[in-house]
């Protein structure tokens, strides 16, 4: 049972118990039902990438190379036009398109027009020991241009530590099952950009935290998380002593940040439980 795993149990259990249910929620399901919650604030989690603790959630399959791709519209090739991410197989943005077909100036239009990812590899490089090494997808000036979804995953703080880098991701809420949960899809995504910014500036990833203001079970997700819960005791008295955690790793000789591409990636040891879950999204 990988620490991902673990966690997702525990998040679960943490919810359900003590969880409270919001109030007039903005989110609605595809056919306009309100979509509650049942949250719980200032989740944190921790994996250690050098000792092979990559956050993937085997309690069901995880898209881990369509969540690389969005790292990959958002900050290798940052757009917020919705036809250029399908083309580049990132296909989840249609129902957040503002009436022009984007997303507003928000996440990769916003790390368009602050260089974002360049000011960061260049204070990594020159200044690594440096306390400022903070990448904001939350710029106000933006959030009031346009109308879109605000950033969930939001923050970025990096810090150099001998020949690791270690990232801290902040978001300010999450869809557990869906995305922002252990070993989700917001993690796969966050510890592969910390890979490739460790590869561009000759570090290797360490420490990876994530931060979630606000972690959510939707309403329709309740009979989803009672089946991760379920598929954790039969993995857990089913798996043999000794089986390999599953682990993604970054496997090239390139050393250029915008010349990764989603085949340098390489995926180890991962057996996820199926059937996929039916999870209903609120939007």
């Amino acid at each position: 049972m990988n620490k991902a795993d673990r966690y997702m149990k525990s998040d679960i259990e943490h919810v359900l118990a003590d969880g409270f249910l919001d109030v007039n929620p903005r989110p609605k399901y595809s056919d306009g039902t309100p979509a509650h919650t049942l949250s719980v604030n200032h989740v944190t989690r921790q994996y250690d990438l050098s000792k092979g603790e990559f956050p993937i959630c085997t309690l069901r399959p995880m898209a881990w190379k369509t969540a690389i791709r969005e790292i990959f519209v958002i900050y290798q090739h940052p757009t917020n036009v919705i036809a250029e991410m399908e083309e580049m197989k990132v296909n989840w943005w249609g129902p957040w398109d503002i009436g022009d077909g984007t997303i507003g100036q928000r996440y990769g239009a916003t790390v368009s027009r602050y260089d974002l990812i360049n000011n960061l590899i260049k204070d990594i490089e020159t200044d690594p020991y440096g306390r400022r090494k903070v990448v904001s997808l939350w710029q106000e000036a933006d959030l009031h241009e346009t109308k879109g979804l605000a950033p969930c995953a939001f923050l970025t703080i990096w810090n150099v530590r001998g020949e690791y880098l270690d990232m801290m991701l902040v978001q300010r809420s999450g869809d557990m099952l869906t995305a922002s949960g252990a070993g989700g899809m917001n993690e796969i995504q966050y510890a592969a950009l910390q890979m490739m910014i460790a590869k561009h500036t000759g570090y290797k990833p360490g420490v990876f935290t994530h931060v979630v203001a606000n972690e959510q079970i939707y309403d329709r997700h309740t009979e989803a998380a009672h089946e991760m819960l379920r598929r954790y005791d039969e993995k857990a008295a089913a798996e043999e002593a000794g089986t390999p955690d599953p682990e993604i790793i970054l496997d090239t000789d390139k050393t250029d940040f915008y010349e990764f591409t989603i085949d340098d990636f390489k995926i180890r040891n991962y057996k996820a439980m199926k059937p996929q879950l039916a999870l209903d999204l609120g939007i």
